[in-house]
């Protein structure tokens, strides 16, 4: 048997090492998410720590389950044993959170599986018990496991209720610095070319952690936490702006952890703060501001006096234009909401055939699309129930297939964030209205904002599912400044290019005044760059108001190929 990559070889990824430690010592601390680039040791370290847990009670070693994405969830949580049920037996199949009882439990794209799924293996590592329901049978099956999920965030994010689950955050990427990035590629080069030779190398260092963990296991039970710590605790927490009491429960027991780890017997106020990042990242409220920056040094020197001042040129011109005062508008809610072009319903569909993974199945007696092997299951378990016999099927065996979206819709926010908006009425408006559209999003939904004044263009946030970002970036955008409306249009279609099901919308009066070029027509670069655009499924929201109105939003409606409406309804 090929030896694996050892954990203690793992280069230059400390708080990943210290997080799957603490997870070792303390598996009720409720697993880790791991966040990281492609090629970050994410998956490597992952299995690098089952070969240090306990061994099994007959021997062999704590078990690495890697969980397939595509995974249903009776292979997932167990199922009706199909053997014994033509032997006219009664009895449930353990599913993949049994065979990981003592070891651990690795999910790759965490944040691509199905909600329902996250669930179920969050509650079975924080309990410790799979409990199994199928075809009116129920079970117990121990799963102690040490819970381990990978993800890419360009990917897309978790949902913040998901994320709150998983006990430790730890975000990773390679290194840059090239002396490292030369460590590690020498170090994976050594492994592929022997691997039991450099297995031998690390088996001191692979011996020593192992031997730190179990240590750490035993001492765990005895190690206290002073009641004034407690305080500190709820501090941290509260300070992040996290709401959710599973991270106060979290910081205690790692700090248990991290204790146990160093041989004490009591946690120390340094310990919480050692942890409290992996415990409090990803629970932070992103809506929230940033913490103030540190004051600014104070200078290393005394003011020159004023012989020493070199001479400052006399301005005799008038002063330079100031830039439009910058102001953040709150979002304010709209009468009339914005309805976008219709999409196909994000989630969970059921008995439909075309794309999609089946996920699970349900009764359905009238199913048009049958799921063959969960209506199998349910005849063989009736008429075993019965006593045995012919197996017959009845339209109440039947089961109908709920297949998972493959993919939602991408939607481009481009709002006009100019000093021709800086009115607390209309970009407050805009911002309800964006808001609104975005908590009608479904979780595979992606959204974006790109906002312009000044001289330009940004991409204030790329596509993401994570509405709390999304509500963030929305919230603090800024207004002031002129309308560079044609860099905005032509920032979207870079954005746009190569995004499939991408909808956008447009926030605009219309009323452009920077052109692309010094002394160009900044109206008529506008309408070009609404050209190359056409064919991107859009909604252009006018906000234009006032008794005199240029109806340019109309004009850019037209030339995009879009529908158009107010902030006050349809037209």
């Amino acid at each position: 048997m090929t030896p694996l990559y050892p954990l203690s070889a793992v280069a230059h990824q400390p708080e990943l090492l210290l997080a799957l430690s603490l997870l070792a010592v303390s598996p009720d601390i409720g697993g880790v998410l791991i966040r990281g680039d492609r090629g970050a040791a994410k998956s490597t370290a992952a299995r690098g720590l089952a070969a240090l847990l306990p061994p099994a009670p007959d021997g062999s070693p704590a078990p690495f389950v890697n969980l397939p994405l595509g995974a249903t969830e009776d292979r997932v949580v167990g199922t009706l044993d199909l053997d014994a049920a033509l032997r006219g037996e009664v009895r449930l199949k353990p599913g993949l959170i049994a065979g990981a009882d003592g070891g651990v439990l690795y999910i790759d794209e965490v944040n691509l599986l199905a909600d329902y799924l996250v669930d179920v293996l969050l509650d079975v590592a924080a309990m410790g018990v799979n409990r199994v329901q199928r075809d009116g049978l129920s079970a117990e099956y121990p799963a102690r496991l040490a819970l381990v999920g990978s993800m890419n965030p360009e990917e897309g994010t978790l949902r913040p209720q998901f994320l709150d689950r998983f006990g430790l955050c730890v975000d990773v990427q390679a290194p840059a610095d090239p002396v490292q990035r030369a460590d590690i590629v020498r170090r994976r080069m050594a492994f592929e070319a022997d691997p039991p030779g450099f297995a031998a190398v690390w088996e001191a260092e692979e011996a020593a952690l192992a031997a730190r963990l179990a240590a750490a296991r035993q001492c765990l039970p005895r190690v206290r936490v002073p009641d004034a710590l407690l305080d500190s605790i709820a501090a941290l927490s509260a300070g992040a702006g996290v709401r959710s009491l599973r991270a106060d429960l979290v910081l205690y027991r790692a700090a248990r952890a991290l204790a146990a780890l160093e041989g004490r017997g009591e946690v120390r106020e340094a310990d919480l703060h050692r942890v409290a990042p992996l415990v409090l990242a990803h629970r932070r409220d992103p809506r929230l501001p940033p913490p103030p920056p540190p004051p600014a040094p104070p200078p290393e020197a005394d003011p020159p006096s004023p012989e020493e001042t070199p001479p400052q040129p006399e301005q005799n011109g008038p002063p330079a234009p100031q830039d439009t005062p910058e102001e953040v508008f709150a979002p304010t809610a709209n009468a009339v909401p914005l309805t976008l072009p219709p999409a196909p319903a994000p989630g969970a569909r059921r008995g439909e055939g075309g794309p999609g993974r089946v996920v699970r199945s349900v009764p359905d007696p009238q199913t048009a699309t049958l799921a063959v092997p969960a209506t199998l299951r349910a005849a063989l378990t009736r008429t075993a129930v019965a006593g045995g016999g012919t197996v017959t099927l009845t339209r109440e065996d039947f089961r109908a297939p709920v297949r998972e979206e493959v993919t939602g819709r991408r939607v481009l926010f481009v709002a006009d964030a100019s000093g021709s908006m800086g009115t607390r009425e209309r970009m407050g408006a805009v911002k309800g209205a964006m808001l609104e559209v975005l908590a009608e999003q479904g979780r595979r939904d992606r959204v974006a904002l790109l906002t312009f004044r000044g001289a330009g263009a940004t991409l204030a946030l790329d596509f993401t599912t994570d509405a709390a970002a999304a509500e963030a970036a929305i919230t603090a955008a800024p207004t002031g400044g002129r309308t560079p409306l044609a860099h905005a249009l032509h920032l979207a279609a870079e954005v746009l290019a190569g995004e499939r099901h991408a909808q956008l919308v447009l926030f605009t009066d219309g009323r452009a005044n920077v052109p692309l070029t010094p002394g160009g027509d900044a109206w008529a670069d506008a309408l070009a760059a609404a050209r190359a655009l056409q064919g991107v499924l859009a909604l252009v929201v006018d906000t234009e108001t006032g008794h005199v109105r240029l109806n340019r939003a109309a004009r850019l409606a037209e030339v995009l190929g879009a529908d158009l409406t107010t902030l006050e309804g349809n037209r």
